[in-house]
């Protein structure tokens, strides 16, 4: 028999910004492995820990849901930190906030996107070996991949290989395996996915498996017995803006996601020490 939680959701703020009262404070203290998705029903704190617990998170929403918020939200923690990012946006506008941002590479071109992901596997094996000669990767700069509208990219990118494939070459897009690989063995290597998508095709539901930490907002019970199949009972749907689910384990909590804006995203981004907790 499935077992789950769910907690009440009557106590959720209405709206949660950097500017409230204790946000920028509770930012700062997180180590540089946590981010902030957003508080829950008393007031805690619900975060994605890609060290310990989630090295991936998936973010799926009906338009208009948030996605792109909370992806940005987590994406400026994290660069906040001294991590890099790579932003794969097929969308070409979705992070705006983060052009010309230290630390951020943004590709748009499907093109682009598959030599990045091409990149990304090299870079990973060269961590691999780095682990294997020092035994840990703590010296190693932490990156993070943004993918927005994941179903589409990984159609678009299947789409690409068949144009420029040449004979004897591998017939799945090796952009798609190094996904894969990222997905298998990146949280290991300190590189974490952020991914915006169902991810119906191509890998299928046990891809689902290597995200511990899944956002699901405005989405269909279908999508929910999809998505997070451990959770016996539905949560009841809310359109308010910026409710979510947070689903860890057997657990679905009812969280309200902090909102950054794109300017308060960049600004926090290049924060110094001394003024992180400033208001403005």
């Amino acid at each position: 028999m499935t077992q789950n939680h769910t907690a009440p959701a009557s106590s959720l703020p209405e709206r949660l910004g950097l500017s409230d009262p204790g946000v920028r404070e509770q930012l700062a203290a997180l180590p540089d492995s946590l981010a902030l998705i957003g508080l829950t029903t008393d007031g805690q704190p619900v975060c994605v820990d890609v060290d310990n617990e989630s090295p991936h998170a998936l973010v799926c929403s009906a338009t208009g849901g948030g996605t792109t918020t909370v992806l940005r939200t987590l994406t400026a923690q994290f660069l906040h930190h001294g991590a890099h990012a790579l932003i794969l946006d097929l969308k070409r506008i979705s992070h705006r906030w983060a052009h010309g941002l230290p630390g951020v590479t943004y590709c748009r071109d499907i093109a682009d996107i598959h030599d990045a992901l091409i990149g990304l596997q090299a870079e990973l094996a060269r961590r691999i070996h780095h682990i294997d000669q020092h035994g840990h990767a703590d010296d190693l700069p932490r990156l993070t991949v943004v993918i927005e509208a994941a179903d589409n990219t990984l159609n678009r990118l299947a789409g690409h290989w068949g144009t420029v494939r040449e004979k004897g070459d591998p017939m799945t897009s090796p952009a798609i395996a190094a996904l894969e690989d990222l997905l298998f063995a990146g949280g290991h290597a300190r590189i974490h996915i952020l991914m915006a998508g169902h991810l119906k095709r191509p890998f299928g539901p046990e891809a689902r498996e290597f995200f511990a930490t899944l956002v699901l907002g405005r989405v269909t019970t279908g999508t929910w017995h999809q998505m997070a199949p451990q959770i016996g009972t539905v949560p009841k749907g809310n359109t308010h803006p910026g409710r979510v689910h947070v689903v860890q384990g057997l657990t679905a909590h009812p969280t309200q996601v902090l909102l950054m804006t794109d300017s308060e995203a960049a600004a926090w981004v290049t924060a110094t020490a001394a003024g992180e907790t400033e208001e403005g």
